[in-house]
């Protein structure tokens, strides 16, 4: 299990506490855990980007040859929503990288005062760098459709979900897959709250930039297995 620290403060800003944090909710438990920018951070490639040159990232992530992107998708105040793109872009980056994204490549210390849109394409990029430097070939994408606040679960008094459980998708196309979850979302009768969130921040727009510089596709076939 692998992640970076936070950029916002809170209990998983710095290595220890953050590893303390892991020990205390069980997954120290079940799977060797490592905070990737722990030894710093490391500088990869975003070709073509409109807004990023680079992805900083957890020094530690040439470490790992194949990867499976485990998301709760579910609201999020700033990206509108949160699921494999965001868990790509953010949950990879190293502090420094994340203020990165945030801020469109103008600062690598706050996260803070960038532009909305431009946070949201740059999420996109830092993705679409990911896959770039580890191959695409060497990823799968799970998203968990439970407890579907409008909140993320970086807010520590999340709101409480309006919109039921829907269940679990899969893929190897991470931007077929968030396009997926967000077409539940839009066509479900209890998704009123979790819409109105995900319009106000604009958050189509990190799936569509994501399919327009060749991550994925918008396109998909929804297979159900039950």
């Amino acid at each position: 299990i692998v992640e970076c620290n936070t950029a916002y403060g809170g209990s998983r800003a710095s290595t220890a506490m953050h590893y303390q944090v892991a020990a205390d909710h069980g997954f120290t438990a079940i799977a060797t855990v490592v905070i990737m920018d722990e030894n710093g951070s490391l500088d990869i490639p975003v070709r073509n980007g409109r807004h990023l040159n680079i992805d900083r990232v957890g020094a530690h992530f040439p470490d790992y040859q194949f990867h499976v992107v485990l998301s709760h998708f579910k609201g999020h105040a700033m990206g509108g929503y949160g699921g494999a793109l965001k868990n790509m872009s953010i949950g990879y980056a190293s502090t420094a990288g994340k203020c990165l994204i945030h801020t469109g490549g103008t600062s690598s210390t706050s996260p803070w005062g960038g532009d909305q849109n431009t946070f949201l394409e740059s999420m996109a990029e830092a993705a679409k760098a990911i896959t770039d430097y580890a191959g695409k070939d060497n990823f799968i994408y799970i998203n968990v459709m439970n407890r579907l606040s409008v909140d993320c679960d970086c807010n520590a008094n999340p709101a409480e979900p309006t919109m039921a459980d829907v269940g679990i998708l899969a893929s190897l196309d991470p931007v077929a897959l968030d396009k997926a979850c967000l077409d539940i979302v839009t066509s479900a009768p209890d998704g009123a709250d979790l819409r109105a969130r995900i319009t106000r921040q604009n958050g189509m727009l990190t799936p569509t930039h994501a399919a327009k510089i060749g991550l994925g596709n918008l396109n998909y076939n929804l297979v159900r297995t039950d």
